[in-house]
This record gives C-alpha cells, structure tokens and sequence, in this order.
C-alpha cells in the first residue's frame, strides 16, 4: 500500500498504518511526501507496527540540485532507520523524474510538463530520457553514498531506466484503455526481461462507473477551476469498478511472478466524500478509504479496501 504523508496528526498516521497492517493484511507501505521529518517519522511509525517500508521522497518542481541535497538528508535519516530495522528499509531516490523534476522537459509545472510528455513524447523522448539518464546516475550515488539497505526508484510507465543501479525495477503502471491483453503481455515481459525483482509501484483508479478505462486519469473529471471544485458531467458513483480493477491486477501480478505492488493509494483528504455526486470528489480519487469534507481525521472503508483485505489476508 502506499500512503501519503501529508500534515495530518501523529496520531492519524499511526492509526492509518496499523490499519494497513492489521486490516488490510499487507507486509510492506510506501511512505510518501516532501516533508523529510515527517516521512522518516511515518516510516518509523510503519517498521513499529510490523510493517517492511519503502521511503519515497516526492519533492515536486525543484532543480537537481535540491532534490539531490533533499535525498542525502532523507538518505542519511534512513540509514538510522535501517540499521535499527535491517532488511526493512528501502530507499527511493524518487518517482518519475521526466515530470516532477524541473529541467528534463520543457514547463515550469508538473501538469505542464506532462501534457508535453503526452502530446510531444516522440520530440522530447531522446532528450528526457537523457537527462533522467544523468540524474538518476546522481541519485544514486548519492542515495549509496549515505544508505546501505535497498535503492530503488520509482519510473513512470514512459521512462527508459538503466535498472542496474537499482536493487529493484519498480514502475508505476495503470491499466488503461480497453486491451487488457496488452497490459498483461507487458507485465508478463517486464517479469521475463529483467533479472531483479519487479515492483508495481502504483496502481488504480476512481471509484466511479468508466474509471477503470482511465486509470491514471480518473481525477479528470473534476473541475478544480470553479468556485468550489465539482465533479464535470455524469459520473455515478460505483465502488466495486474500483474493487474490481484492483483486484484483478493483483490476480494478474501474482500470477506473472510480480515480486510485489503497491496499492495507490491508502487515503486522498485532498478528494473528500460529500454526498451531493456533483461535490463528491472521493469518486475521482485514488484512496480505498473515503474521507468526509467536514473532518480530515476520519475514514470510512470502499469496496476497494475490502478486497485488498481480502486477495492480501487469502
């Protein structure tokens, strides 16, 4: 499962990863977030409850420079962490450089340069890919030069990645569109092709009828540019076509010889549940947990989450 670390109280993220522990059944959570402190703070509160953990920092539209001297404090954190927990520890460099990195595609803003990334990928695509080239081969000196456990990183499905720097080749990827065959063809390959162990390091959709031909896009239906963000157009509500593309990717990663995958994600307060449909942005998130829009703290379980629970728990 991964869980984003944002400025919710110490006692919120405990109760969250206890549940992840204890409910959902899972052996592993990846913490995310650009608040160093509190990430080192909730991977400590994860390996307390019985949980492995990956660290990801996620400083988004910074330079190099930043996020480098960003991943050595973070990496220096974790190695504290790791020699207290050995084995359990795994350090990301980051996830998907080509867009949340400053500096590798043209646009100030991480939209911005993933519009270019979609509609220009085969004019960008040899510069990208070597500029991520050059970074990533910084990152991870820099990750091992303060870290002795695990290094990953997380790529985006679009990104050309030298693995052998990495203990692991971990790629975010949605299933989208109507070929699923295609999808598995490319899971069963990334299996076959590589000789590490393969991590799904994102995974989902919407909780809402049609989500699951969109996947990553499922938040697009909401219009963020009006008064107060409301839902665009007709998008019933419909948990189980969130509970149903999870559960049949973890059916099919399982069956490929996946190492591992991580769910995305636990809870988005950010997509509060209302419920007026029009005003009900938990429909277009991501988490298996809704959140009401009068109190952040609290969550109430979706379909998705009981049937994580149950492929995790079987």
């Amino acid at each position: 499962m991964t869980y984003l670390v944002e400025d919710a109280p110490e006692y919120v993220v405990r109760r969250d990863l206890q549940a992840i522990s204890d409910d959902l059944h899972c052996t592993t959570v990846s913490v995310i977030g650009p608040d160093g402190d509190r990430l080192v703070a909730a991977a400590e509160y994860a390996l307390e409850v019985g949980l492995d953990v990956w660290i990801r920092p996620h400083l988004v539209d910074r330079r190099e420079p930043e996020v480098l001297a960003h991943l050595e404090n973070i990496g220096l954190a974790a190695e504290e962490l790791r020699a207290r927990h050995p084995g359990r520890v795994t350090l990301l460099v980051g996830s998907e450089f080509s867009h949340t990195v400053r500096g590798l595609v043209p646009g100030r803003w991480s939209f911005l340069r993933l519009r270019v990334i979609f509609k220009a990928r085969l004019l960008v695509r040899r510069r990208m890919n070597r500029r991520l080239d050059v970074l990533l081969g910084r990152a991870a000196e820099t990750a091992r030069r303060v870290f002795r456990g695990s290094v990953g990183y997380g790529a985006a499905s679009w990104e050309e990645v030298d693995w052998s720097r990495f203990d692991s080749v971990a790629i975010s990827l949605y299933r989208t569109g109507t070929d699923d065959a295609a999808y598995a063809r490319r899971v069963t390959d990334l299996v076959r092709d590589n000789d590490k162990p393969v991590i799904i390091n994102e995974f989902g959709c919407g909780a809402y009828e049609g989500a699951e031909r969109r996947g990553p896009a499922s938040f697009r239906i909401v219009n963020w540019f009006a008064e107060e963000p409301t839902i665009k157009g007709d998008h019933p509500r419909d948990e189980q076509t969130q509970a149903r593309y999870l559960g049949e990717l973890i059916d099919l990663y399982n069956e490929a010889g996946v190492h591992g995958c991580f769910v995305f994600t636990f809870a988005m307060p950010d997509y509060p549940h209302h419920d007026d449909p029009r005003r009900d942005l938990d429909k277009a998130g991501f988490g298996i947990v809704k959140v009401p829009a009068d109190d952040p703290t609290t969550w109430t379980p979706k379909a998705a989450f009981h049937e994580v629970a149950k492929r995790y728990g079987g």
